[in-house]
């Protein structure tokens, strides 16, 4: 039996990117128009944001857990989080969540490991570049990495909470990230994890000086294959 897939969503486009990836590769395994059945709840990105700005990591937690409370009712066996910034709080959340869980930045390093990719720079909100959800993961792959320094952070914030997440591609903002990614080349970097679900609609493998690791859709690849193990 295929697994049913619990999406607790964040923000629009990232789960929208997420979803639409699940149902569209899905047919590779399944067949023509198949994917497994999946149950998505939103709370609005409102309620996330007064948490996050106020760093109160419990309150984006008890969200995050509503949310897989209302999926599992509907009959999902795992969950999966399209959004990066509040894995933050996922430790929180695994205590008290009635399903498993798929942790986007762990299947992100796994992907990085297995490509042979010794040091990567890490793209998001400056919530998620300046905490520990990647790095830990990293580190336990032995994979270093690197993040822009503190304007490029806040640039790189600005765009997306101004402009990504509401669906606004603008070519100056491609343009930034894409001398973000120059410089962290520079420092070393041989890939760029764009850990903002939102960044794989402005910055493509095309766009980028360097390999890109899309969270995305590497998340969304590991729900199909849990969903079909």
């Amino acid at each position: 039996m295929v697994k049913h897939i619990g999406i607790v969503a964040c923000s629009s486009e990232g789960a929208a990117l997420c979803y639409r990836t699940i149902c569209l590769e899905g047919a590779k395994f399944l067949g023509k128009h198949a994917h497994p059945e999946i149950t998505m709840h939103n709370h609005p990105l409102s309620e996330y944001m007064k948490y996050i700005e106020v760093g109160d990591w419990n309150g984006v937690a008890e969200l995050m857990v509503s949310s897989a409370k209302k999926v599992a009712k509907a009959g999902a066996e795992f969950a999966i989080c399209p959004d990066n910034t509040i894995h933050r709080a996922f430790d929180f959340v695994v205590e008290k969540s009635l399903i498993p869980w798929l942790h986007i930045a762990e299947e992100v390093a796994n992907v990085a490991k297995q490509n042979g990719y010794r040091c990567v720079g890490i793209l998001g909100t400056k919530y998620l570049m300046e905490s520990q959800v990647y790095p830990e993961k990293l580190d336990r792959v032995g994979i270093e990495y690197k993040i822009p320094e503190e304007k490029g952070r806040e640039q790189i914030n600005k765009i997306i909470f101004d402009e990504l997440v509401k669906g606004i591609f603008k070519a100056q903002s491609l343009n930034y990230f894409v001398e973000v990614i120059k410089k962290l080349e520079k420092e070393g970097c041989d890939a760029v994890v764009l850990g903002c679900t939102e960044i794989p609609l402005i910055v493509t493998p095309e766009s980028s000086p360097l390999p890109t690791l899309d969270s995305t859709r590497i998340l969304a690849r590991a729900a199909l294959k849990k969903a079909l193990e």
